[in-house]
């Protein structure tokens, strides 16, 4: 037997004002974005914006549904439509930011699975990494790659 380690990198903000201008940019779309969001059941807000290699950035908002769980993530709305809109280009990065009644929670708002293993399809398919930016109230988080967030990501297809 071997043991094995994953280890994963990410840089650490105290708040969105200490990124990058480009990544401060698309962390203010992605909390504009919250705005759109349907959420009558959790009240849980999620708001994503995807920065495309064009410079292109496509928001999108959780929506929920009575048939649960019809609705969807943020993230995925967010990739989803820019896939649709500018299926040519590649997806550089994604921000993502979560709060309850307008207040963006304390800690960064972390994706789901599938939206992670959405990402990582995103990624493969451009060949090279996509970052993704965490924000939360009182810190954000950015992970270089999706692999970062999603270790040993399904690609044997």
């Amino acid at each position: 037997m071997n043991q094995k380690e994953i280890h994963i990198h990410f840089e650490e903000y105290a708040s969105i004002d200490e990124l990058p201008a480009e990544d401060r940019e698309l962390a203010d779309e992605a909390i504009q974005a919250m705005q759109g969001a349907y959420a009558p059941y959790s009240h849980f807000h999620v708001g994503a914006a995807v920065r495309m290699s064009n410079g292109q950035i496509v928001r999108g908002a959780n929506q929920e549904n009575a048939a649960f769980p019809s609705g969807l993530c943020a993230e995925r709305t967010a990739m989803f439509a820019a896939g649709a809109r500018y299926p040519d280009k590649d997806m550089r990065s994604i921000a993502l930011v979560g709060g309850v009644y307008g207040r963006i929670t304390d800690q960064p708002a972390t994706p789901c699975g599938a939206c992670r293993q959405v990402m990582a399809q995103y990624q493969t398919k451009a060949g090279k990494p996509m970052s993704v930016i965490m924000i939360g109230a009182h810190k954000v988080w950015k992970f270089g790659k999706v692999d970062d967030i999603l270790p040993l990501i399904f690609d044997s297809i």
